[in-house]
């Protein structure tokens, strides 16, 4: 293990640390057991008294800071926490009444998988549960996943993989083959610190490492952006909205893109959100530092957070798996119905070998295409540099924000001078030439909304980043307020206009 693991607690110990005292009530029936051997059935004997629980999972509802939740939490004491037929269907059922009356889910697995004593019809079981969480997830409600030491096997191949959003246990043993199972299959024991819940993190398969402490805090926040509060009345509107582009030379606007001490996206979560949760890779063994996910909420209105992350020194640029971590970002959005934000920020997409055989070209496509064909809202904004395929990857949408001194362009101008004149040289001529700047890009038509920089964004940030977040929640609710049908056919009249 990479870090100390907490203390195990109990199913009943982790409820009550979670949820607000004297909020559980179970949905649990008894459990009716499948026809078993007399050493099976003296098995399930034992587990319950060394347990005090019928089963391997107890499910209920309860309140977590005020807000109604399911749950579904694992009692590793019963026989590993081992999932059988009986354990299945207190599963199914909870998933299914939780859809059934429209409250998000928590499930909170510790378990050695598949319960051996019941082979192949308990292995199977697991696509029923897979089936129910999908059935919660397309009526557009919240699946939250908690993995606690241990989780493998079918469990976690199944409904330990679906969240949402993914913590898990500090120190936490996570795979989908034991380490007792691979040793004996293999021979060597499974290498060290693979299994852990910091190095899924590390490789972007989970969102965060959590102490059952602190879950409570971090799930009410997920949980106050995905399914927040119902609230009347729309923002104000904000000063920017009535602001025309400047008249600085492209040029002009390309330098003060590139200042060092230009805020980035980090700064404007932090400044401008009234809260906000990042979540870390594509959750399938990727992670980009040069995208950001995040879960925000900019006002009173919530949204799903795709966007450029400038690279620190030495970093690089957006690669393959930031679109693909990207692309994750769009389904969360569709799925729990929430909008969707993208914020450019780009000096160009990364350029190497990596890059090239990883697909980008075709990640930038399927983006492309994905934001295209998104059924829910979305607001796109040109925060600074905006250059290539990869800032054009995150620019569809239905309401288009940009800052006084953003830019869009083929190429960085730099680029687009060597490909004209052999040298650099024709850079700041190009750029003007070009019509990479915000008035040319209000002009045709791809702008809707210019939040001013004055003072200078480098100068007073946290005034650019509220500013910013001001027309974002704006443009959130005018997003919002088309019909589905007629904002879907707007933005594809928008693209294809702008393509002529």
């Amino acid at each position: 293990m990479t870090a100390a693991l907490t203390t195990r607690r109990t199913a009943a110990e982790l409820l009550r640390l979670v949820l607000d005292e004297g909020t559980f009530s179970s949905w649990d029936r008894a459990a009716e057991q499948p026809p078993s051997s007399p050493d099976y059935a003296a098995d399930l004997h034992a587990a319950r008294l060394k347990s005090g629980t019928d089963e391997s999972v107890l499910t209920g509802e309860g309140r977590l800071r005020g807000r109604r939740v399911a749950v579904i939490v694992s009692e590793f004491r019963f026989l590993a926490g081992s999932i059988g037929r009986a354990a299945s269907r207190r599963i199914t059922d909870a998933v299914r009444r939780a859809t059934d009356e429209g409250i998000p889910l928590l499930a909170c697995p510790a378990s050695g998988g598949t319960r051996m004593q019941e082979g192949a019809p308990a292995f199977l079981s697991m696509v029923d549960i897979t089936q129910a969480i999908r059935r919660h997830k397309g009526s557009g409600l919240p699946y939250l996943v908690y993995l606690r030491h241990p989780t493998t096997g079918g469990v976690m191949a199944s409904w330990g993989s679906l969240g949402h959003a993914t913590f898990a246990e500090p120190g936490a043993l996570l795979g989908f083959l034991g380490p007792r199972v691979f040793e004996a299959l293999n021979g060597e024991p499974f290498p060290r610190g693979v299994q852990t819940a910091e190095n899924l993190y590390h490789h972007g398969l989970i969102d965060g490492v959590a102490t059952p402490e602190d879950l409570p805090e971090l799930l009410d926040r997920v949980l106050g952006i995905v399914a927040p509060a119902p609230r009347d009345g729309s923002p104000p509107v904000p000063v920017s909205a009535e602001a025309t582009p400047g008249t600085s030379p492209a040029w002009t606007s390309i330098e003060e893109s590139r200042r060092p001490a230009r805020p980035d996206l980090r700064h404007l979560l932090a400044e401008g959100a009234e809260d906000a949760v990042v979540l870390h890779g594509t959750g399938q063994g990727e992670a980009d530092p040069g995208l950001t996910l995040a879960l925000a909420r900019f006002g009173t209105r919530s949204c799903v957070v795709v966007g450029h992350q400038r690279p620190r020194p030495g970093g690089r640029e957006m690669g393959p798996a930031s679109l693909r971590q990207a692309r994750r970002g769009v389904q969360l959005a569709q799925e729990l119905r929430l909008p969707l934000l993208t914020v450019i920020d780009t000096a160009g997409a990364e350029s190497s070998r990596e890059a090239e055989e990883g697909g980008l070209a075709g990640e930038i496509a399927r983006t492309l295409a994905g934001l295209l064909g998104l059924e829910v809202p979305s607001v796109s904004v040109l925060w600074g540099q905006g250059a290539g395929g990869g800032a054009l990857a995150l620019l569809p949408a239905d309401r288009v924000i940009a800052a006084e001194h953003a830019w869009l362009s083929p190429l960085p101008p730099e680029g687009a001078s060597a490909i004209m004149h052999r040298d650099t040289l024709h850079a700041a001529e190009l750029a003007n030439d070009q019509e990479v700047d915000v008035a040319s890009l209000y002009r045709i038509g791809l702008v809707d909304h210019i939040v001013p920089e004055s003072p200078p964004a480098h100068v007073d940030p946290d005034a650019f980043c509220r500013s910013m977040a001001s027309a974002i929640e704006y443009e959130l609710s005018r997003a919002a307020s088309v019909p589905d049908t007629v904002r879907l056919e707007r933005r594809a009249v928008r693209f294809r206009r702008l393509g002529w």
